[in-house]
């Protein structure tokens, strides 16, 4: 019964630790004043041993870690490399996982899907443009742009004698027809 109370007594917010503390409260109370005193003097003794246990563990736990770090020193383990090695091990495991193998193998199967999507949509647009480009109305296009150009380059030519820009070319026509541009009557 002894054991049972103190292992439910490890957690204060338990109904069974508020019961057994309802049960020693009331085996306390039943005894006379001697044995309450007599109690409390075991209890402080017991209390007293108990906290220099504590004290040398605490000690002797300061003593190996202190002597943990100066071997790791020596083998030349640092705490970089131990977080490093933290982590890879982590990694290693979350690789081996299912969870991630089956992630994986989504992911790889949609990155292939996909790709295979943008490949068709690449090929049907550049079968389209090679139809446009090969259309009676691009022909024509580009054979009225090109005498247009050639046109222009032609006047340019023609008027100054040597070839220049085509703005020049612009303003040149401008000035020798009398039309002036929308900013010549701003400025002026």
């Amino acid at each position: 019964m002894e054991d049972h109370n103190t292992a439910n007594l490890s957690d204060p917010a338990s109904p069974a630790a508020s019961v057994a503390s309802a049960e020693i409260a009331a085996e306390f109370a039943a005894l006379s004043v001697e044995e309450k005193e007599q109690r409390r003097a075991e209890w402080s003794q017991e209390l007293a041993r108990v906290e220099e246990e504590i004290n040398t563990l605490r000690t002797v736990l300061a003593s190996k870690t202190r002597h943990a770090s100066d071997l790791k020193r020596k083998l030349g383990i640092t705490v970089w490399k131990e977080v490093t090695d933290d982590m890879n091990q982590g990694i290693r495991n979350l690789k081996e996982s299912t969870v991630y193998q089956r992630t994986e193998s989504v992911l790889k199967s949609t990155g292939e899907k996909t790709a295979s999507v943008f490949g068709s949509i690449t090929s049907g647009i550049s079968s389209k443009l090679s139809q446009m480009k090969n259309s009676e109305s691009m022909r024509s296009i580009e054979a009225s742009v090109g005498s247009a150009y050639e046109n222009v380059k032609t006047k340019v030519t023609s008027r100054s004698g040597s070839v220049s820009s085509f703005p020049d070319a612009l303003d040149e026509n401008n000035t020798s027809s009398g039309l002036n541009s929308p900013t010549d009557s701003l400025t002026k």
